[in-house]
């Protein structure tokens, strides 16, 4: 693959949901109910208020797009914007997985957050069908996903965040299915998305993750409406020395960029989130929980849990001592304590209060978070985490997990997939009669003749 930017600008134009196989409509439907249901969530987050404020005060005429969740109706590209954000603010979105033995599995992408908020932009503007929107948004979760796999994982691991990034990409390949441009316009297109690509993962556990988000679903938009308008771009903007993959990671594997063949959805899967926390959190907090159910075991009997993982886990879960819900979603030590007291870990348990409870804190001062040899040598491409659990009274426990709930390794239902999604709802303040309408539309979203009935469903008179 010496020219990706040209075969994913074919791949964009000439892909029709007809093309798409079966496996991947069920599963980008699921990510997708995910991601409305996150939106609404979302909406309540202060991130997302302040963005809103910061969008109001541009007093902007046109209202031709939701944020979802509100009452607000902005330019679609504002609507992109804000929805973006909000996926990602409870960093509860979904993740892309690695094949690649060199990368980091589950770090590469947030496949939803960046594209879903754009195909919805344009298609509520542009009075398009669900089918359009449906096309639209996995034909931009492929493009990002596989520049996400193809790019050096230098890039990872210099502190770019690829959700930022790579997402800008994948929104820009989106809004150019949506506005139908021409191979030779999507290029253009992807160079002014490339061109934009932005996000640092210094601020993971900040607001400014999610904002990185919220930008990536804006600026794919505003690329290719600008492309759409004649405006001028390099045309290799993925390959040339100077371009997106030679700058931001030193090269890709030009082997690992095959859009369509076969589907990220299909192989190797995107995993969707249990827990609102960092995707690295995951398999420990399963392996946990398996432990503590089925020996019965309590908080008060616990003298100590160690979690053992490869070397760049600890690179990315950077709070060992969170003060504040957002760092608590990158730190092992909160989401062991939080579950050996509550046995669950979901958006009630992510707040500030709960980080700052005392009972909390002394089990946080009892969990240990270290690199294990172990699961160093399990590789990079998956997420092996070994837990450890001694007892008050001398008794051990030990299990492991490379894989979460929610991984393609053990996914969870359609129905696992709604119960998350009514959890997502009420928690933005939508009744549960309404999301449970708008669920049934958004998994028949290719039946869907226009977005009105489901963006009114997930919208109300929150400004």
């Amino acid at each position: 693959m010496t020219d990706p930017t040209n075969h994913a600008a074919e791949f964009i134009t000439r892909t029709r949901l007809v093309d798409v196989p079966p496996t991947v409509i069920t599963a980008a439907k699921h990510s997708m109910l995910d991601g409305f249901g996150l939106a609404v969530a979302g909406s309540r987050t202060d991130a997302a208020r302040i963005a809103r404020d910061e969008v109001a005060s541009y007093h902007a005429a046109n209202t031709e797009a939701a944020a979802l969740g509100t009452g607000t109706r902005v330019p679609a590209r504002f609507a992109a914007f804000l929805n973006g954000l909000a996926i990602h603010a409870d960093d509860y979105d979904d993740t892309q997985l690695a094949t690649l033995p060199d990368r980091v599995y589950g770090l590469l992408t947030h496949p939803t957050a960046p594209v879903l908020p754009t195909a919805l932009a344009l298609g509520e503007a542009g009075g398009r069908s669900g089918a359009d929107v449906l096309l639209s948004y996995v034909v931009g979760v492929e493009i990002e996903t596989k520049v996400s796999e193809a790019i050096n994982p230098r890039h990872y691991d210099d502190g770019f965040h690829s959700t930022g990034t790579v997402g800008t990409i994948g929104s820009g390949a989106a809004a150019a299915c949506m506005l139908g441009l021409s191979a030779d316009v999507t290029r253009v297109a992807l160079s002014i998305a490339a061109s934009q690509a932005a996000g640092l993962r210094e601020n993971f556990g900040t607001m400014t993750k999610p904002f990185h988000a919220g930008r990536a679903a804006e600026s794919g938009l505003l690329a290719a409406s600008m492309a759409h308008r004649g405006f001028t771009a390099a045309n290799n903007i993925l390959e040339s020395p100077r371009g997106f993959f030679s700058a931001a990671g030193g090269g890709f594997e030009a082997s690992a960029f095959t859009p369509g063949a076969p589907w990220t959805f299909d192989a190797p899967g995107v995993s969707i989130k249990p827990h609102p926390s960092g995707s690295l959190t995951h398999p420990a907090m399963f392996a946990l929980m398996e432990l503590l159910k089925a020996n019965d075991i309590q908080a008060a009997d616990i003298e100590e849990v160690s979690v053992g993982t490869n070397r760049h886990m600890p690179n990315a879960l950077i709070h060992h001592d969170p003060h504040d819900h957002l760092a608590a979603k990158f730190s092992m030590e909160f989401c062991m304590a939080i579950l050996c007291i509550e046995r669950r870990a979901g958006l009630a348990e992510f707040t500030d209060g709960v980080v700052m409870r005392g009972d909390v804190r002394d089990m946080m001062r009892r969990v240990s978070f270290v690199v294990d040899p172990e699961a160093e040598g399990a590789g990079y491409n998956n997420m092996t985490s070994i837990v450890r659990i001694r007892l008050r009274d001398g008794t051990r426990y030990e299990n492991r997990a490379a894989f979460g709930k929610g991984s393609p390794q053990n996914p969870m239902s359609e129905a696992e997939v709604r119960e998350k999604f009514m959890e997502c709802i009420e928690s933005g303040g939508i009744a549960a009669a309404a999301g449970a309408h708008a669920a049934d539309l958004i998994l028949n979203m290719e039946d869907q003749h226009g977005l009105s009935e489901v963006i009114s469903l997930l919208t109300s008179a929150q400004g």
